[in-house]
């Protein structure tokens, strides 16, 4: 897990924007990534809108993690919200935009769904490979739609499959856990004082946090958390005490220069890029 702290979501949405861009203009083909609603993702979308045209996307294809079962144009609408906010403002080709049919039958359109991946998405260790995978985290620890009381979704064997939300029942298509964890990068964007209690036990590796789906996704080599100061650091939400308050000691009585040689010596799992204000 790679961690870049920000003072402010802005500056979250900002900083994966230009990352972003950054991963497209490397790629040699397709760049297919897919997106995820929630609060954080409308700044997103936002500033792709202000700073962007139509010709920056040419090669992306976009897909969803997950998607209510309802119609596109309803509030609660992850397509709904892209396509007001992104989409429509840019200009983004139909033929690059690859929704879930949220007004379907949901089992129906998982398996419609999984196809579909399946015939865009190059196929790496017999899985669809995602460049991007975007996500987000509930207060309860879920991810994309896979909730804690629903931890069999994360080794199923199909592409999607139909996720129950356990307060109001709602029926979500969400990507399984194996695709997820496949992709060649999975971006979480956190941000938010709801977010710190349970970011905290993630990054510490608490054994309640061992059951909830984003933890799992949050602790691979091809992670990068994006998160605002709310949630991170500067709140002293993550401490980054994976050894003991003694590596914590040493690591701070340390020269600046020294700190990033001393951290992967001290903390080999966890990388954090970018220092917070020091002065």
């Amino acid at each position: 897990m790679k961690i870049r702290e920000f003072s402010s979501p802005q500056q979250v949405a900002e900083s994966f924007a230009n990352d972003l861009g950054n991963w497209i203009k490397d790629a040699s083909d397709n760049f297919n990534i897919a997106l995820s609603g929630g609060s954080t993702p409308k700044i997103l979308f936002q500033n792709w809108a202000q700073n962007s045209n139509s010709s920056d996307w040419q090669n992306v294809h976009f897909f969803w993690g997950d998607e209510r079962c309802v119609a596109p144009d309803d509030a609660e609408s992850n397509f709904g919200v892209t396509n007001e906010q992104f989409f429509k403002p840019v200009g983004i080709p139909q033929s690059n935009i690859h929704r879930v049919l949220g007004e379907s039958d949901p089992e129906t359109e998982a398996t419609r769904y999984s196809k579909l991946i399946e015939s865009h998405v190059a196929i790496e260790n017999d899985l669809p490979q995602f460049d991007v995978v975007l996500l987000g985290m509930g207060t309860d620890g879920h991810t994309a739609s896979i909730f804690p009381d629903q931890m069999q979704l994360m080794d199923d064997d199909r592409i999607c499959a139909v996720a129950t939300h356990p307060d109001n029942g709602q029926k979500r298509v969400t990507l399984t856990g194996n695709p997820i964890a496949n992709a060649k990068r999975i971006v979480f964007l956190l941000t938010g004082e709801s977010k710190k209690e349970k970011f905290a036990a993630v990054s510490n590796s608490s054994d309640e946090s061992r059951q909830w789906p984003a933890s799992r996704f949050m602790h691979q080599e091809n992670t990068i958390v994006y998160l605002d100061q709310s949630v991170g650091t500067k709140n002293d939400s993550m401490r980054l005490e994976s050894s003991s308050a003694a590596a914590s000691t040493e690591l701070l009585a340390l020269p600046i220069a020294s700190v990033a040689e001393a951290a992967v010596n001290i903390w080999p799992n966890i990388y954090v890029i970018g220092f917070p204000d020091l002065a």
